[in-house]
């Protein structure tokens, strides 16, 4: 057996110690002076190794290719060993690791997820293709002529380390390794708080800083230095994680990916610059831009959902009469999507009802933890506060009496924009139905179309018309539910005293 070394780094009040991101730099200095083995895996701890025979795998791929530049690292897609059935919360990703990933593997291979990944040390460290030549030193500082003062700069003052990591970027094999009790002190030093002052380290070298999905930054750093990377599928599943199970936490858990993914857009390290100034492909740049809007898209989602809703109060159209040809577009284009996403979740097997809930979980995604995502950025823009980077808390599968999946609620206000917006489609019902809406101007009165469409809304967001009468977790808090009135009123006050005065 190799060595077993649990490490617990040092951690001092203003000091940032970056969550993940800087566990695993401090994880791979250690590891450098331990061992500086060629290869790291990386798992999450909520994970287990379903497969024994994937370290082969991924060393096939390793070693196998003729150009290491075909393998910077080996991405293993995340599945779940206790993910309940139909996927109630739209979580697993199931669809998306089958198509999304394999579509972009023909291009510069799949992003870098956050666990059940090998990676090569060098390209950790830095380093670029081979066949990249001179252009290598415009796209990291990172290069065999280093003088000792750029190595100190770059990976900081343990010479150990910097001795271990030339060895490393070299392709060197690890000789007459150090015995282990001499290399605590340098080990202590490497993970120490404030080693990372003035180096490299989150910025050139190492998991990357900046980002609350700093596994993405990664990848599109290693990305744009001109490597690839490879979609490892056996079978069986190489590794099997937990799954968040309630709806607060996969709430917590997509606002934290839809603020980390926004802040790596609106940096200068964004797929753009990089497909300009770097080794990024056009194609994997438009792959990097789909994920990366996750936050921005909840503006036009919450535009949609409110739209239904304002038409009928405001007696207005933005559909075609049901007895005008032209509403043979929209319909044509719904029903085609429909069509479209459910073939892929029945294609690998997956229930109708799983379809829905994902789509259901789409727009209730949007609308809330990625709209927060997003106020959260521009606060940060507008030097309001800072991000913060919430872990995502995943619990054991339990027996619970037949609730598991049913969506529970809590007091934060992630919840008010989904209670909102459902009770502005109710209340547009009562606008409607009951006779007060406003005149219509131009005979562009709202019809079945908007209709549809707010039933639509409604019925995406039921598990919250469900927690307006639930009791407990399983109901809305009296509080959210008090403030999501008072901004559905308002809004409708609002749009009827200016269509009164538009009228006037």
């Amino acid at each position: 057996m190799p060595h077993l070394i649990y490490i617990s780094r040092e951690k001092r009040p203003k000091h940032p110690h970056h969550y993940k991101a800087g566990a695993m730099n401090v994880l791979t200095r250690v590891s450098g002076l331990m061992t500086n083995a060629p290869f790291i895996l990386n798992l999450d701890c909520d994970m287990f190794v379903n497969n024994p025979n994937i370290v082969f795998h991924a060393m096939c791929l390793l070693l196998g290719s003729r150009n290491e530049r075909e393998s910077g690292f080996v991405q293993c897609p995340q599945y779940f060993y206790d993910g309940l059935k139909h996927d109630p919360f739209g979580n697993q990703f199931e669809v998306l690791h089958k198509y999304l990933g394999n579509g972009i593997v023909g291009i510069q291979g799949p992003f870098y997820g956050g666990t059940g990944c090998f990676h090569r040390r060098k390209v950790i460290y830095g380093a670029c293709p081979h066949d990249i030549g001179i252009q290598a030193k415009s796209l990291t500082p990172v290069h065999g002529d280093l003088t000792e003062k750029e190595q100190l700069k770059i990976f900081g003052n343990s010479k150990e380390l910097i001795r271990s990591a030339a060895h490393a970027l070299q392709g060197k094999a690890n000789t007459s390794p150090k015995l282990l009790p001499d290399l605590n002190e340098a080990a202590k030093q490497v993970a120490g708080c404030g080693y990372e002052y003035g180096t490299s380290w989150g910025k050139e070298v190492g998991w990357q800083y900046g980002s609350a999905t700093e596994d993405i930054l990664t990848g599109l750093l290693i990305h744009s230095r001109g490597w690839r990377s490879v979609h490892c599928t056996p079978d069986p599943r190489a590794f099997l994680g937990c799954v968040p199970r309630a709806g607060p936490i996969s709430m917590t858990q997509q606002k934290r990916w839809a603020t980390g993914l926004l802040e790596i857009l609106l940096s200068e390290r964004n797929p753009i610059v990089a497909t300009l100034t770097a080794r990024l492909q056009f194609r994997q740049c438009l792959a990097y831009l789909w994920i990366l809007i996750w936050g921005l898209r909840s503006i036009p989602e919450l535009c949609y959902a409110v739209l239904p809703a304002y038409c009928i109060i405001t007696n207005s159209s933005f559909l075609p009469k049901a007895n005008e040809p032209a509403i043979c577009i929209p319909v044509a284009l719904f029903l085609s999507y429909l069509i479209y996403s459910l073939s892929e979740y029945l294609e690998i097997g997956l229930s109708i009802r799983a379809w829905w809930n994902n789509q259901r979980m789409g727009r209730i995604n949007a609308t809330n933890p990625w709209l927060f995502g997003a106020i959260s950025v521009f606060l940060k823009i507008l030097r309001v506060s800072g991000t913060v980077f919430e872990v995502t808390q995943k619990e054991q599968s339990s027996n619970n009496g037949g609730d598991e999946g049913r969506f529970t609620f809590d007091a934060s206000p992630i919840f008010m924009p989904g209670t909102t917006i459902l009770l502005l489609q109710l209340t547009a019902f009562v606008v409607g139905f009951g006779g007060m809406q406003s005149p219509s101007v131009d005979n562009d009165a709202s019809g079945l179309g908007e209709i549809v469409c707010s039933v639509l809304v409604v019925i995406c967001f039921w598990p919250f018309a469900k927690g307006l009468f639930g009791k407990g977790k399983y109901g809305i808090p009296v509080s959210t539910i008090c403030k999501s009135s008072l901004l559905s009123l308002s809004f409708v006050y609002l749009v009827k005293s200016t269509a009164s005065k538009g009228q006037v």
